[in-house]
């Protein structure tokens, strides 16, 4: 099952909040992991997300991935392991920016298939998370790599700031702590 929100419908982050709501299958709190890199602009989605959740002091929540901390797609194979041993009844929200058709640029995916980073850049690694949240923000092409430098930033963070709500929102309904700092 997949919901999606274009990132100038101001109801995106509601939308968001309401498609976890359906989608994590837990009552425990959620663990989120944030993949990318911060030396291209299309694939910092991740990190900007997971710098921006830390800034909101968001529930007891782990976030796992920051642009102080970035998490690659290198790390994803032992990431996997590491959050299940870790969080064991926590199910996993796994963010990352995404390619897709220059139609769908703008749009932000929750996915109840969890994500496969690296994709876009024609990697072949495993599935991680037990939901994904992606943001399109380049067109896919042979040239994935070159697309995600030209990708704005605007886009990038805009895109940031509405998952970075709706995950914000969705995991204060239920708890309300300081965030703890994941050490990886």
């Amino acid at each position: 099952m997949e919901y999606c929100f274009n990132v100038y419908n101001k109801m995106a982050p509601t939308g968001i909040v309401l498609a976890l709501g359906k989608l994590v299958k837990s009552t425990a709190l959620p663990v989120v992991l944030c993949i990318g890199s911060d030396l291209a602009i299309g694939d910092s989605l991740g990190p900007v997300c997971g710098t921006l959740l830390r800034k909101k002091k968001c529930a007891d929540l782990f976030v796992y991935g920051t642009l102080k901390k970035t998490i690659t797609a290198k790390e994803i194979k032992y990431m996997n392991d590491f959050l299940r041993e870790t969080h064991p009844s926590s199910p996993i929200l796994a963010i990352d920016a995404a390619v897709g058709d220059a139609g769908d640029i703008g749009l932000i995916k929750v996915t109840n298939t969890g994500v496969r980073p690296g994709l876009g850049a024609n990697k072949r690694l495993g599935k991680i998370g037990d939901v994904g949240i992606l943001g399109i923000v380049a067109e896919r092409s042979v040239f994935n790599y070159s697309l995600l430098n030209l990708t704005r930033l605007d886009l990038v963070y805009r895109m940031a700031e509405i998952i970075a709500e709706g995950v914000a929102n969705y995991t204060a309904k239920s708890y309300f702590c300081p965030v703890q700092e994941a050490a990886v």
